[in-house]
């Protein structure tokens, strides 16, 4: 409904506007539609750059974050990333895009980095870098039986790796995330991905791995926090004990029964859960903690059913293995 006295409801909008007093508000004010008053503020454009080592799990990652609505690219072009990058920020429908770029580049790829920090200062830019070690890659590549993007000639896996590395060395120094996949199955490395990716993620985005072991087998080399139990009381001297785990409720709770053993998970679960965020903070994301016993058959396996328990309740991403149990 109209705002304007009698006396000037008969005049054009602009002698209305020359009729009224100083300081009264113009008629159409207040009027306006609600979308002018109070537009919706769009959410920050983001920009993930998938790259790293080939055979390292980029496709795995790209789909996982486009499960999270992230818009996916494979394989674009380098030259085409600022110009992807523009479209992704005036666009009204994508606020979130994933785009993967690496070796198969070829000789394109030592301009990547340019582009990298060109976007950096443009666009709110998330550089992902995929890696693994030799072994792992090579062991990937046996089994899929899949050439490597430079296996042109007479170069073997190994030496496609190699110069791989070397390639995309400068492209590694800009990473925000260095993500090492050696550790990660498929299912595992999408669960983690995702967990980190998520609008609410915290500072739980790690994959936490408990593993018990027998001294006598030897110390996992792949352990980054390793714990000795041996001082615990021993069930294998106990007969009934002997031909059971540690998994096993009768042998859990003979271990348990003794106070030392319920103090030293307690304290163990709160040093971790102190330390995780800090190591998530640095870039970790994943970490191994061996639990070790004399043969691997019971405390170690106990200690890490437990521990792995405390650190599920804190909200933590944890697998448990026993590398010796079953012998």
């Amino acid at each position: 409904m109209s705002a304007m006295s009698p006396r000037t409801a008969g005049k054009s909008k602009s002698q209305a506007k020359r009729a009224a007093p100083p300081g009264a508000r113009h008629p159409d004010a207040g009027h306006r539609p609600a979308v002018e008053m109070a537009e919706p503020q769009r959410r920050q454009t983001e920009l993930v750059v998938i790259t790293g080592m080939s055979g390292s799990g980029k496709a795995t990652v790209l789909k996982a974050l486009e499960d999270l609505g992230y818009y996916a690219v494979d394989n674009l072009p380098a030259e085409l990333m600022p110009r992807f990058a523009e479209l992704v920020k005036h666009s009204a429908e994508i606020d979130r895009a994933a785009l993967v770029v690496d070796v198969r580049e070829g000789q394109r790829l030592g301009r990547l980095p340019q582009f990298l920090q060109s976007l950096k200062k443009s666009l709110h830019t998330t550089v992902l870098y995929l890696e693994a070690s030799d072994e792992v890659l090579l062991r990937r590549y046996s089994e899929t039986r899949r050439p490597h993007p430079l296996g042109g000639g007479n170069e073997t896996v190994k030496m496609s790796l190699a110069s791989e590395r070397r390639r995309l060395a400068p492209v590694r120094a800009l990473a925000d995330i260095v993500i090492d996949t050696s550790k990660f199955n498929v299912h595992e490395l999408r669960t983690h991905v995702q967990e980190r990716f998520e609008r609410e993620a915290g500072d739980k985005s790690i994959l936490v791995s408990c593993v018990s072991f027998g001294y006598k087998q030897g110390v996992p080399t792949d352990a980054d926090l390793l714990f000795d139990v041996r001082f615990l009381p021993n069930p294998h001297f106990v007969p009934e004990f002997r031909p059971l785990s540690g998994r096993h409720p009768k042998v859990a709770k003979y271990i348990r029964s003794f106070p030392q053993t319920q103090e030293f998970i307690s304290r163990i679960s709160d040093l971790l859960v102190y330390l995780l965020p800090h190591y998530v903070r640095e870039g970790k994301s994943y970490l191994t903690i061996g639990f070790g016993c004399t043969g691997g058959q019971h405390r170690s396996v106990m200690i890490a059913e437990e521990v792995a328990k405390r650190l599920k309740k804190g909200g933590y991403n944890v697998k448990v293995v026993h590398r010796d149990s079953p012998r």
